[in-house]
C-alpha cells in the first residue's frame, strides 16, 4: 500500500479521509501534533504528506520549512483557509499543492495520484526494448511476443510495458494504476488482477508452456522470462 502521512487535528475528518483512501490502497497515518509528524518523517518513509495549516503548537506554514530541512516529500496542503496569501506562501515555502476545505475526498485521491505519478515517472528506456521473448515498441504502442503482435488494450499495454521496463522486478498492483493514464483512478486492485489475467490469456495463445507473468502474493506481479 502507498504510505501517506497526514497532520490534521480534525480527527473526524482525518478518519473519513483515511477510510476513503484505504479503498484506493492508500494507507493514511494521521497525527494531530505537528512536532510528532516531524518525528514520524524521520522514522518511516512516506510517499506523501497531507498537511493542515491551523494546527496546535505551530502553524502549518511555519512547519513546511522545517519539513523541507529534512525531507523532499510531496506536500498537499489541506486547509479551510482560502486566503490567496496563505496559498502563495504555502507553495513558495515548498508545498506541491493546495486543496481548500471543504472538498470531496475523491478530488484528494486524484491529486495524490497525479503528484505521485509526476514525482516518480516511469523512465523511457528506448523506443524499442527487448526482454527475452518480448519486444516493446513504446512509440507504436505495441508488444511482440515470440515475434507475434499481442492484441492489447491501452491499459493492458501499460501494464505489460511496466513489467518489461522494470526488468524482472516485482511490481505492486497500485504501481500499475499510478503509472498508467488509461486505468481509471477508481480502479480497484481486483481490476488489475483481471487485466493481468487477460494479458496472460493472450500470451498463452502463443505459448502456454509456462506462466510468464508471476503472481507475488500480497504484492503484485513479476515478469518471468
Amino acid at each position: 500500500m502507498v504510505q501517506v502521512l497526514m497532520i490534521e487535528d480534525d480527527l473526524e475528518l482525518a478518519q473519513i479521509i483515511t477510510d476513503y483512501l484505504a479503498s484506493y490502497d492508500i494507507e493514511v497515518t494521521n497525527t494531530d501534533s505537528p512536532y510528532n509528524g516531524l518525528s514520524m518523517l524521520s522514522i518511516k518513509e512516506y510517499k506523501l504528506l497531507i498537511l493542515d495549516l491551523t494546527l496546535p503548537e505551530i502553524d502549518g506554514l511555519e512547519l513546511i520549512p522545517k519539513i523541507r530541512e529534512k525531507s523532499d516529500i510531496p506536500i498537499i496542503i489541506s486547509s479551510a483557509r482560502d486566503d490567496i496569501l496563505d496559498k502563495v506562501m504555502g507553495l513558495e515555502r515548498g508545498a506541491d499543492d493546495y486543496l481548500p476545505k471543504p472538498y470531496n475526498p475523491r478530488e484528494l485521491q486524484a491529486r495524490i495520484k497525479a503528484i505521485l505519478k509526476r514525482m516518480s515517472p516511469v523512465e523511457k528506456i528506448d523506443e524499442t526494448v527487448k526482454k527475452s521473448d518480448f519486444i516493446l515498441k513504446e512509440d507504436d504502442i505495441q508488444v511482440y511476443f515470440k515475434g507475434e503482435l499481442l492484441n492489447l488494450t491501452l491499459a493492458e499495454f501499460d501494464i505489460l510495458k511496466l513489467l518489461i521496463q522494470r526488468n524482472g522486478a516485482v511490481i505492486a498492483r497500485e504501481d500499475f494504476i499510478y503509472a498508467s493514464d488509461h486505468i481509471e483512478d477508481d480502479s480497484s486492485l481486483k481490476n488489475i488482477d483481471v487485466m493481468v489475467s487477460r494479458i496472460r490469456s493472450k500470451i498463452s495463445k502463443i505459448d502456454d508452456s509456462k506462466t510468464y507473468i508471476k503472481s507475488v502474493r500480497g504484492i503484485g506481479y513479476q515478469l518471468i522470462c
